[in-house]
């Protein structure tokens, strides 16, 4: 679960002036030209499906973890690329290398502990001469020098540089890749068609190395990653989300979206997914699990209140924790890209799960607290 809305912005970016976005509600122009839907049935094929899907129009891959360097230096990261498919009759130019068939989007940020810094950075481009793109049938996605690859030992290559930070990374997979929701699709409101396609690996070793300014440090650690893909938006009175994921010290793992919707309940869509060391995986759908917030940070840039400690319950998979931000500032503000305001930040956990106690850490992610989402996809 990630930022699918945020793409029904892009549409009024400057650096995709040539694209009709003439709605009468303001929003994208409805298109006579179908994107593929998700629907139930979907069959995977690794490692064909790490690439991209342009039959749907909208996709993202999605990376975080935990590192610590040599000195025992705690450091968190992001690093996400987005795909949007244009309709051919929405781009006004002539076929040629400077036409928009695709937009290319991504957002990185590393989070520092142990001094409490957090740097982030995003970009848009185009595809279309070489700037921007992603294969089909294999891992290779890039805006510039910002990349995702994957290497002939199966690796996945993290890559970005900014002026302030940078990112260097190779990440393994410890447990096969999950799918998550029922029959291969994730469902997003109560509509059918509100669906996407969406896997993950849970638990990634990860290594390589950070910078902050001139300084560059050797990490190591565990990392997270999402990939999905769809054409369908949202239910119409979902506001917003939390979404959770969490490594935990017995190996288990623990992926949950919430849907918020505009009188503050829980969208029976909501569901998520407990992976247990062998890599089978239960799923948890809306009532199995509660959530409530417990603790609140507001972002002097944006006004918006965040959650910040969380009580997350589930008797039926006897489990109780207690979540935490490990910094309260984790908000980035995508002037540059999806040109949205969130909140993505390291967390911690620690409670009860089958009578035993349990530790771990993750992210989570926060939208719609700046502003909720009203275009559509």
């Amino acid at each position: 679960m990630r930022l699918f809305p945020l793409l029904a912005l892009l549409l009024s970016c400057s650096a995709v002036s040539s694209v009709d976005v003439g709605a009468a509600d303001g929003g994208p122009a409805e298109s006579p030209i179908s994107f593929q839907r998700a629907l139930p049935g979907y069959q995977y094929h690794f490692p064909y499906d790490h690439g991209a899907h342009e039959a749907f129009r909208t996709e993202w891959w999605y990376y975080t973890g935990h590192l610590t360097d040599a000195s025992g230096r705690r450091f968190g990261f992001q690093l996400t690329f987005f795909r949007r498919g244009i309709p051919p009759e929405q781009v006004k130019t002539l076929p040629s290398a400077w036409s928009i068939q695709q937009l290319y989007l991504a957002h990185v940020a590393v989070t520092d502990l142990s001094s409490g810094r957090f740097h982030y950075a995003d970009k848009l481009s185009r595809g279309g001469l070489g700037k921007a793109g992603a294969d089909s049938g294999r891992l290779h996605v890039w805006i510039d020098r910002w990349s995702l690859s994957m290497d002939d030992q199966h690796r996945q290559l993290l890559q970005a540089d900014t002026e302030d930070f940078g990112l260097d990374l190779q990440v393994t997979p410890l447990k096969p890749p999950v799918v998550h929701g029922n029959q291969g699709i994730s469902r997003k409101g109560g509509d059918p068609s509100e669906a996407s396609h969406y896997y993950s690996f849970t638990r990634l070793r990860t290594e390589g190395r950070l910078r902050q300014g001139s300084e560059t440090v050797t990490v190591t650690g565990i990392g997270w990653m999402d990939h999905e893909f769809g054409s369908a938006d949202l239910g119409r009175d979902i506001v917003g989300w939390d979404w959770f994921s969490l490594h935990f010290n017995d190996d288990r793992e623990l992926m949950w979206y919430a849907l918020r919707r505009a009188d503050g309940s829980t969208d029976p869509a909501s569901s998520g997914t407990l992976v247990f060391p062998d890599g089978r995986t239960q799923p948890i759908n809306a009532g199995d699990l509660l959530i409530t917030p417990e603790a609140y940070w507001t972002s002097p840039r944006s006004k918006a209140r965040y959650p910040q400690r969380w009580r997350l319950r589930a008797p039926s998979l006897d489990l109780d924790l207690e979540v935490r931000s490990l910094l309260d500032d984790q908000e980035l503000d995508t002037a540059r890209s999806t040109r949205v305001t969130y909140w993505e930040g390291a967390v911690s956990a620690a409670g009860q799960a089958g009578g035993r106690a349990v530790t771990g850490q993750g992210y989570v992610e926060l939208t719609g607290y700046a502003k909720r989402f009203t275009q559509r996809l």
